[in-house]
């Protein structure tokens, strides 16, 4: 109920009058049944805009810690999150993967429409990274379609970091639903769960119009933090060594000097 409530009355509404979201490829969504909605990942506005332009409710999996916070915050956090269509992670399994794959099971396994970012962690530069294979996995344990997502303007609306973005108008394309159960009874063949990830990310790479790196999207923020740290100290060697070198030539008494 609250759901509805904030998609059609209090948050809905007020998205839709201020960013007027445009919309493509909707039909391709199933009016009902179980559906895997996979998209790419720009910003943390994403699980915002996409579900506002389909009429179905969207679940996504979201950490357990944002429903077990104690205290007043952590009972409107709870509220705000499970309104919005977040479920908490299956804790029971042996790890978030696990848990997450749990989670989404139960959801297509109710007919409702799961929304999850292959990449697995927001874009940190708008470029598409690796897709994870717990997309495929899922595709082939439950048997339900994957329709590939694009959002696009959301790293602007919202951009990772930053506390204000610039306004835009945010555009999502639905494209053509996938198939794979040609792969059915091959969910632990890691070459097939490959091969299926990749089709889904090309569709993601085409839809969205990104730049397409081969790199899982964390190691990718790893390395680019290394060569920010590597270019620090590098700048640091050459300040000091400007240092030293202006303070020996001031206690050889200066170049001027010298060459008198």
């Amino acid at each position: 109920m609250l759901y509805w409530f904030l998609k059609w009355i209090a948050l809905g509404p007020v998205l839709r009058l201020v960013f007027r979201p445009k919309a493509f490829g909707t039909d391709h969504v199933p009016e009902e049944g179980p559906a895997i909605l996979a998209s790419n990942h720009l910003s943390y506005a994403d699980w915002l805009f996409m579900p506002l332009t389909l009429t179905r409710r969207v679940t996504f999996v979201a950490k357990a810690e944002y429903f077990t916070t104690p205290g007043i915050k952590g009972w409107f956090q709870k509220k705000f999150f499970t309104g919005a269509g977040q479920v908490p992670i299956d804790r029971s399994g042996a790890n978030a993967a696990e848990g997450a794959m749990k989670s989404a099971m139960k959801i297509l396994a109710e007919g409702d429409l799961f929304g999850i970012y292959p990449e697995g962690t927001r874009s940190h530069d708008g470029k598409l990274y690796r897709g994870k294979t717990g997309v495929a996995r899922l595709a082939l344990e439950s048997g339900a379609p994957v329709i590939p997502c694009a959002v696009v303007g959301t790293d602007v609306v919202a951009p990772t970091g930053k506390v204000y973005g610039t306004w835009t108008r945010p555009v999502v394309r639905f494209g053509k639903p996938l198939d794979f159960s040609r792969y059915a009874g091959m969910e632990n063949d890691r070459y097939i769960l490959r091969s299926i990830t990749d089709e889904i990310m090309y569709e993601i790479m085409r839809l969205s119009g990104q730049e397409y790196v081969d790199l899982y999207a964390s190691k990718a923020k790893e390395l680019d933090k290394e060569k920010a740290r590597q270019a620090e100290r590098e700048k640091a060697e050459r300040e000091k060594a400007e240092r030293d070198k202006a303070a020996r030539e001031q206690a050889e008494g200066g170049p001027e000097q010298k060459a008198s």
